[in-house]
């Protein structure tokens, strides 16, 4: 069955300010759409819950890619081929370059924004979690003001975030901090394209004479939400890599974990397969 199309509302402002009134207007009332991949599937199958759409299209206030010394930030609209494209994310941000190629088919990337993505809230997304290890930063946007919030502290729990009714993510930024890295991203899938995670796993760690200084661990596809693993994290922070570190490290991701079993996948395989990855990371890390 198919959407009634007349039952539905589409406005597009032409502008940042436009748009923000009319949110702060009727709060809760109008749904942002970027790119649609995610709405318009809805949509089509007459199971989009949302009557009255407000499309981004034309704000051209949250396209771009801007880099500083301290931080390289894209605006809303940023697409995944975008992302693919930029030379800055492809030297320092590898692993959300990947993510992205991972999304979806050619014609996705080229439609389909980040900020989209964030917003749905998949916890099975593919650029989640490596923004979680990148330790993003989430503008968001109201008539009131700018504010911003660390991206592990953005999503609350299944499709669900801190974003107040009258906001939208308007912008996305990452510390240019990465030099000296060892970055890993895996993705665990029924195919080696176009498929859903069963699991994804972010590692980026730095050592100093063979004691792990800094770690970032984040998961996809084994909560209701991406998560960061800051127990594991914290387990690691200052060990040294060996069989004994390992183990109680995949412990710990064991217990921060709670995976479901759906139609892709069980909860013990996405538990197995979890440890396996965390094993694969570490060791890559000694080596």
């Amino acid at each position: 069955m198919r959407a009634y199309l007349p039952d539905y509302d589409l406005v597009a402002p032409a502008g940042i300010d436009e748009l923000l009134r009319l949110i702060a207007r009727e709060p809760g009332e109008w749904r942002p759409i970027a790119g649609g991949t995610d709405l318009m599937v809805l949509l089509e199958a007459d199971r989009l819950p949302f009557r009255r759409l407000v499309s981004l299209s034309r704000i051209t206030e949250l396209r771009g890619i801007t880099a500083s010394d301290t931080y390289i930030t894209m605006g809303g609209l940023t697409t995944y081929s975008d992302i693919q494209n930029n030379e800055i994310l492809q030297r320092e941000f590898p692993l959300l370059v990947k993510a992205a190629g991972w999304t979806g088919a050619v014609a996705t990337q080229n439609r389909g924004t980040l900020a989209g993505n964030i917003a749905n809230g998949s916890p099975a997304a593919d650029s989640p979690p490596a923004l979680l290890v990148y330790d993003a930063e989430i503008g968001l946007l109201s008539e009131r003001d700018v504010t911003w919030r660390e991206y592990c502290e953005f999503h609350t729990g299944y499709k669900t975030n801190c974003m107040e009714p009258d906001e939208i993510i308007a912008h996305i930024s990452l510390p240019r901090n990465t030099d000296g890295c060892v970055q890993y991203l895996r993705k665990v899938g029924t195919r080696k394209a176009q498929a859903i995670a069963k699991v994804a796993f972010a590692g980026l760690a730095k050592l100093r004479d063979g004691v792990i200084e800094r770690i970032r661990i984040a998961l996809g596809s084994v909560a209701p939400m991406p998560i960061r693993c800051h127990q594991t994290e914290s387990v690691l922070l200052g060990s040294h890599i060996d069989p004994a570190t390992i183990a109680q490290a995949k412990d710990a991701i064991a217990s921060e974990i709670a995976p479901i079993s759906d139609i892709r996948s069980t909860a013990e395989y996405r538990t197995r397969v979890t440890m396996n990855l965390l094993d694969e990371f570490l060791r890559g890390l000694a080596a």
